[in-house]
């Protein structure tokens, strides 16, 4: 069986890693010079960055199950920490390491900067979220679900709603409610402690995941064409036809807006949101109070501390943000952060289309499409998730194990 997967991002890595290890003939077609897709390595004034910040949880379970195959050990490259959430205005909350519910009820209660009957009614209606399995009405925003719910005091605004702009890349007015909650249900509603811990990463992403999984599928015999744009596949009753070369099935791991010219009938016509990263060089000795700070500034949404002084601080979703200039962003950004001096070094990167706008009701095609020979994967077709890598990969993995389970099955 020979399969083609079109993207060199997290979904078509990992794949191709799942079409590898079960001895499928395989071959990754990717438009840029390096693996990675929107979460990737670059290289700027000699440093290597990430072009955009990803917070990690220890719920995202099958992206730690790859890095394991690959070689690339979790243990060793993040930074796990029980879950704290700390800002600039005062609010703390630390989740301490005790079984589940334990854990939430007490970082909750003994949460800084929050009275105690608010932290009583939000604990109620953490449980009635909980018992109601997280179901809730498909086309309620966060806002709206926060509203109905009485959340409009200091949790709302220290808690939940930079929680949904970290997760979803959309303010809370916006965004999926029931995609939100579905992030809930895996992180602090999961039966399992571990998946509330932040994964913070000790290397950039390229040497996380992109790299280490091709490396490895070069190894075990799969063939990487990078600098490989595919505008065009033909399909017949028994093969695909990717770049003049005929494939049992393909994998189309792009995301949406390319997926379309693949693939007519991906008519999802989605918005997307921006985000940018603001990258400030400080004193190597220079230290946030915790790796992962909330701003609370007009512009500032999180701050990511790099180690020896580099900050990373992250904006996400539509804003007044997109009008200023790099100059004058990371001048504001700066002014928001405890540092005791000026910034030796900045840099601005902005995604404008970094991720897929997560509001309530759109469209989430599935992994299945009319021919069978043609998959789809990426984070938009894992509709119980936002644009997270996660999803990428869980998505990735999907659309792989469905060619191998169809491989298996069919007659000799």
């Amino acid at each position: 069986m020979k399969v083609a997967v079109i993207g060199g991002g997290w979904a078509g890595l990992a794949a191709a890693v799942e079409l590898t290890a079960a001895g499928v003939d395989t071959t990754v077609f990717e438009a840029g010079r390096v693996p990675g897709g929107r979460a990737r390595s670059i290289t700027v004034d000699g440093r290597r960055l990430d072009n955009g910040q990803h917070i990690l949880l220890g719920a995202y379970r099958e992206i730690l199950e790859v890095m394991r195959r690959i070689g690339a050990d979790p243990e060793q490259l993040f930074d796990r920490r029980p879950l704290q959430l700390v800002d600039d205005a005062g609010f703390r909350m630390a989740l301490p390491k005790w079984p589940v519910p334990l854990n939430v009820a007490w970082g909750l209660l003994t949460a800084h900067g929050v009275g105690w009957r608010e932290k009583m009614a939000t604990a109620r209606w953490m449980q009635g979220v909980k018992a109601r399995g997280f179901r809730l009405a498909a086309n309620t925003t966060v806002a709206e679900w926060l509203d109905g719910a009485g959340q409009t005091g200091e949790l709302r605004r220290h808690l939940w709603e930079p929680l949904c702009l970290a997760a979803l890349n959309i303010p809370a007015g916006r965004a999926s409610a029931q995609v939100f909650a579905n992030v809930l249900r895996d992180s602090l509603g999961s039966p399992r402690r571990e998946d509330t811990d932040l994964l913070l990463p000790r290397v950039d992403l390229g040497r996380l995941l992109p790299e280490p999984a091709s490396n490895w599928l070069a190894e075990h015999g799969a063939t990487l064409r990078f600098t490989t744009r595919i505008d065009a596949l033909e399909t017949a009753p028994g093969h695909v036809t990717v770049a003049g070369e005929r494939f049992a099935a393909a994998i189309i791991a792009t995301a949406p807006q390319h997926a379309g010219k693949l693939l007519p009938e991906m008519t999802a016509n989605y918005d997307y949101e921006p985000i940018a990263t603001v990258y400030l060089q400080f004193g190597p000795r220079f230290r946030l109070p915790f790796p992962l700070f909330k701003q609370t500034g007009k512009y500032g949404q999180w701050a990511v501390d790099r180690g020896d002084g580099l900050i990373g601080c992250v904006l996400s979703g539509h804003g007044d943000w997109e009008a200023l200039t790099d100059e004058e962003l990371a001048a504001t950004l700066q002014a928001e952060l405890p540092a005791s001096g000026p910034a030796t070094w900045q840099r601005v990167i902005r995604e404008k289309r970094a991720t897929f706008s997560c509001q309530p009701g759109i469209p989430r095609p599935a992994c299945v499409t009319s021919h069978p020979r043609v998959l789809l994967a990426g984070d938009y077709t894992w509709a119980d998730y936002p644009a997270t890598l996660e999803g990428a990969v869980r998505s990735g993995r999907r659309a792989a194990r469905l060619l191998i389970a169809n491989r298996d099955n069919s007659p000799t």
